[in-house]
């Protein structure tokens, strides 16, 4: 695991060099344009997110997550899949992305609420593969947090690429 903490501050540190280019709009009003655009945007978010949170956290430094990715949507396309087809598989990875997040949320709430009288149900939408369960108290729940902001800085990056071969496939201008 220590190879995906090594990837993921790669592509960190990659995200924090990149040329202005990358992280300004693509020209002209297209849809795809704009989804680039934002993808693009969330990545760099996530990326200062994450680096802050490790800088705050200082046990993250030498924390090396275990086990594979939270989110994994399947089937995975093939290379030779098209460009919807692509389009589509991220687009389950970016709302089991948004069942993390919603599903915490929902969750810390709920305590926030309930009293001996009173139930809240909790049903997102979409549930992620992991949810913090509360067994690893505090540590756990920001073991849980680290994670998932690494689940997002990787899928908004990988969004960010697909969404920019499919813009170009779909014949806007091929900007990087």
């Amino acid at each position: 695991m220590a190879d995906l903490e090594q990837r993921e501050q790669d592509e960190q540190r990659q995200q924090t060099e990149q040329s202005p280019a990358l992280d300004s709009p693509l020209p002209g009003p297209t849809q795809t344009g704009r989804a680039v655009s934002i993808a693009r945007l969330l990545h760099h978010e996530c990326g200062l997110l994450l680096q802050l949170y490790k800088e705050k956290e200082s046990f993250l430094s030498s924390y090396s997550p275990d086990g594979g990715r939270m989110v994994s949507p399947s089937p995975v396309p093939q290379e030779e899949a098209s460009g919807e087809q692509r389009v589509e598989w991220l687009h389950a990875a970016l709302r089991q992305c948004l069942g993390l997040l919603h599903s915490h949320l929902l969750l810390s709430t709920r305590g926030l609420l309930e009293g001996p009288d009173t139930t809240l149900e909790v049903t997102p939408e979409h549930q992620g593969t992991e949810e913090p369960d509360g067994a690893g108290g505090l540590f756990g729940l920001k073991v849980w947090t680290y994670r998932v902001l690494l689940e997002l800085h990787h899928w908004a990056d990988h969004a960010a690429e697909t969404l920019h071969v499919f813009h170009t496939e779909r014949g806007g201008a091929a900007v990087l």
